[in-house]
C-alpha cells in the first residue's frame, strides 16, 4: 500500500509570464485524480505503481512458489481489482478515525522491532535505512504502517469479530471429515536465533552469552513468544513469536531430533551453535500420530470454517461502506466491488453551470414569504434563494 495524497498534486511549468501564447503547450500535468473517495483521492500514478509492485507482491504473499506463468496468470486476474484495493483500503481507513482508533503503540512496536532486527541502534540511521531499502520517506513509510494496522483492527472489530461458531456446529464438521485432520506424529517447535553473521570473536562471545541468558529467562518462567519477538534475530519467525511449522521425525536432522523428539511440552534447549549464529528452540506440545481428539483440532476446524464465511463478510462490509460513502470514479476506470445501484459517475467541476430562476418563481417565492409573515420592507427585493448544482 502506497501512501495517499488528499490534494492534487499537479505542476504546470511555463515559459514565463510575458511568453507568447505558444509557451503553454510546455504544460506538464503530473498527476491526475481518477477517484473521489469522501474527503480522499486515488490518482493515476498511484494505481500505475500498484500495477508495476503486482507481481512482486503476489510472489511474496506466496512465499515464492508463484512464477512464470503461474504468476503471469495471477497478475492477469488481479490487475482488475488494483482500483477496489485501494477504494477498499480508503473507505477502512476512514471508518478507523471515525471509530477513533489508535494505533500508535502497535505502530512504534513493529518499527521496534525492525529496527532492532536491523541492528541499528541511531534512529537517524535507521531512518535513512528505511529510505533507502523502501524507496520512501521514513515518514511515509510510518504512515503506511499505521494505514495497514488501522485497517486491520477495523476489520476485526466490525467483521471477524460478529462471526461466531456453536461449538456444535464446530463438532458436526470435526465429525463429519476426521479423516482431514489424519495426521503424523510430530513435533511443534518455538525458535531463538541470535545472530553472529559479521561478528568478530568478542562478538560472537557476547551473542553466546545472550544466548544463554535467554535460555535462562525461559526457564524461569518468561514468555518464550515475547522474547523470540524481541530478541530473535530470525526475521521470518520473530514477528510470529518464533513459532515454526510441525515437524515430523524425518523432517529434522539426526542432531536435531536426539534434542527435542523424545522432550515433553515446555523444554527449551541450550543454545545451538549452527551457522548463522546460536538457535534456541521450545518444544511447544508433540503430537501423537493418528487422528486427534476435537479439543486438540477445535482452533484448527474454526479455522477452516471461518475462512469461508469471513471474505462474504467483508465484501458485504465494504459494499455497506461504498453505499454511505461519497464516491466518484472517472470514465474508464472500473471499481470491481461496486455498490449495486450506487451512483458513482464522475462529475467535472468545470461543467457545471448554475441554475437560473424565472421571474414568474422569483414572485412565487415573495407571495411564499408573505403567506409566512415576513414581508419584505418597501424598496427592497426578495432575495434570490436558488440553489446551485455546484457541491
Amino acid at each position: 500500500m502506497i501512501m495517499r495524497s488528499t490534494m492534487l498534486r499537479s505542476c504546470l511549468v511555463v515559459a514565463g509570464v510575458l511568453a507568447p501564447v505558444a509557451a503553454w503547450a510546455d504544460i506538464t500535468v503530473m498527476d491526475e485524480i481518477i477517484c473521489k473517495v469522501n474527503g480522499d483521492i486515488v490518482t493515476r500514478s498511484e494505481l500505475e505503481k500498484d500495477r508495476q509492485e503486482l507481481p512482486e507482491n503476489l510472489r511474496q504473499q506466496s512465499n515464492g512458489a508463484l512464477n512464470g506463468q503461474a504468476l503471469e496468470d495471477a497478475v492477469k486476474k488481479s490487475l482488475p481489482d488494483l482500483l477496489r484495493q485501494r477504494i477498499d483500503d480508503l473507505l477502512l481507513e476512514q471508518k478507523a478515525k471515525e471509530m477513533d482508533i489508535k494505533v500508535d503503540t502497535e505502530v512504534n512496536k513493529y518499527l521496534g522491532d525492525v529496527q532492532r532486527r536491523a541492528k541499528i541502534a541511531d534512529p537517524d540511521k535507521f531512518q535513512a535505512f528505511v529510505r533507502d531499502n523502501m524507496g520512501m520517506p521514513f515518514e511515509d513509510y510510518r504512515g503506511q504502517i499505521k494505514n495497514q494496522f488501522l485497517q486491520r483492527r477495523v476489520v476485526e472489530e466490525e467483521v471477524s469479530r460478529k462471526i461466531a461458531f456453536k461449538r456444535e456446529e464446530l463438532e458436526a464438521y470435526y465429525n463429519d471429515h476426521k479423516e482431514d485432520f489424519r495426521r503424523d506424529e510430530q513435533v511443534v517447535l518455538s525458535e531463538i536465533l541470535v545472530s553472529t553473521a559479521g561478528l568478530d570473536a568478542a562478538g560472537q562471545a557476547a551473542a553466546e552469552k545472550k544466548a544463554k541468558d535467554l535460555v535462562a529467562r525461559a526457564n524461569k518462567g518468561e514468555n518464550f513468544a515475547d522474547l523470540a519477538s524481541q530478541n530473535s534475530d530470525a526475521g521470518a519467525t520473530a514477528s510470529e513469536g518464533g513459532q515454526l511449522p510441525p515437524y515430523a521425525k524425518k523432517d529434522l536432522n539426526a542432531d536435531m531430533a536426539a534434542l527435542v523428539w523424545d522432550k515433553s511440552k515446555g523444554f527449551v534447549t541450550d543454545p545451538i551453535k549452527v551457522d548463522q549464529g546460536f538457535l534456541i528452540l521450545r518444544v511447544d506440545d508433540h503430537q501423537k500420530a493418528g487422528i486427534p481428539s476435537f479439543e486438540e483440532v477445535q482452533n484448527d476446524v474454526q479455522a477452516r470454517l471461518f475462512q469461508p464465511r469471513f471474505i462474504p463478510a467483508l465484501r458485504a462490509y465494504l459494499t455497506k461502506l461504498r453505499e454511505q460513502a461519497f464516491l466518484e470514479i472517472k470514465p474508464g476506470y472500473v471499481d470491481t466491488g461496486a455498490a449495486p445501484n450506487k451512483d458513482t459517475t464522475w462529475v467535472d467541476p468545470a461543467q457545471l453551470k448554475p441554475e437560473t430562476i424565472k421571474k414568474e418563481e422569483i414572485l412565487a417565492q415573495t407571495h411564499h414569504k408573505r403567506l409566512l409573515g415576513f414581508i419584505p420592507l418597501p424598496g427592497t427585493s426578495a432575495p434570490n434563494t436558488g440553489t446551485s448544482s455546484s457541491h
